[in-house]
């Protein structure tokens, strides 16, 4: 069963046993989900009020990005533990020829390569999801200001958390051009994201 056809509850207890994964890459992409469902309930809660029929529009076409986004970011809650999975089972290869530590050292390399792609999707549909929320201030249901900060926390969360895997994960990557234009370009959409979050989550103060 995919990880996202779980319970709530069912993914907890999976995610606290010993395994390795699912693990923080998921439960970032999970943050993400939850962060862009938020922000589409806000625009729900806005869109046909009369109070804000003015942004009605912006309502709903930020409402169905929100949309999109969460059903990527919840598509790549599976993907991130199946990347990380095949690292595993390419640390596990054997060894013990020249040969055999040779396709071992390509396997473990590409298998790093691929996990590392997961959690920067995250920390692109974070940023995403940031950006329509900071559209949204001043423009949408303040009854729902609350759920709107917190969308903002988390997706924040799933950046931050993205960008722990996306570390963790060019710490052991030998292609220096490849662990230098991830670690790069991690770190600005991390500062774009941070300074995002704290703009929203200081404009949701205000309406309180």
């Amino acid at each position: 069963m995919k990880l996202v056809d779980r319970t709530i509850s069912g993914f907890a207890e999976i995610l606290a046993s010993s395994e390795p994964a699912p693990g923080g890459g998921s439960v970032a992409a999970l943050e993400g989900a939850l962060a862009a469902a938020l922000v589409e309930m806000v625009c729900s809660l806005t869109a046909g009020r009369k109070k804000y029929a003015e942004h009605d529009d912006l309502m709903k076409e930020t409402g169905s990005r929100a949309a999109g986004l969460r059903k990527a970011f919840a598509e790549v809650i599976d993907r991130d533990t199946e990347a990380f999975n095949k690292v595993s089972a390419a640390f596990a290869m054997p060894k013990e020829s020249d040969a055999e530590k040779s396709a071992r050292t390509a396997a473990v390399q590409e298998a790093l390569k691929a996990c590392t792609l997961t959690p920067f999707e995250v920390m692109q549909c974070a940023l995403q999801t940031l950006e329509l929320a900071e559209k949204m201030l001043g423009k949408f249901n303040t009854t729902a200001a609350s759920d709107l900060g917190v969308a903002a926390l988390s997706a924040k969360a799933a950046a931050q958390g993205g960008w722990l895997n996306i570390l963790i994960n060019i710490g052991g990557i030998k292609d220096e051009e490849f662990a230098g234009k991830y670690r790069r370009e991690g770190q600005a959409l991390l500062e774009k994201s941070m300074s995002l979050a704290d703009k929203v989550y200081s404009g949701v103060l205000e309406c309180m």
